[in-house]
């Protein structure tokens, strides 16, 4: 089981965007990397094609799971995950800040 998964807001930690919040869009568990919304954005030439056009874009690229950490759901702020096995079986992801669920 996976620590950040799409979809969970997370908080950056080191790097040009410290301090910035975004939701993960993809996760790349082989290259441990992420896609974050509105973090680590680069600016990328693009050549024009029948379904885009052309010019400068703008982009987020991927980022290092080491340099994120998961959003309290409490407060918002980083936290580190932790495992529970509840009654029924289900395994689940528990914030150490808070001791909040974090799927469930």
């Amino acid at each position: 089981m996976q620590k950040i998964k799409k979809g969970d807001n997370v908080v950056v930690l080191a790097g040009k965007d410290k301090g910035r919040t975004g939701e993960v869009m993809k996760v790349m568990p082989k290259e441990d990397k992420a896609l974050v919304r509105g973090v680590n954005q680069v600016r990328r030439h693009q050549k024009q094609s029948a379904q885009a056009e052309g010019g400068i874009i703008t982009k987020e690229a991927p980022i290092h799971l080491s340099n994120l950490a998961l959003a309290d759901p409490k407060d918002g702020k980083p936290t580190r995950v932790g495992f529970k096995v509840q009654e029924d079986g289900k395994k689940v992801r528990v914030a150490k800040r808070s001791g909040e669920l974090i799927d469930g």
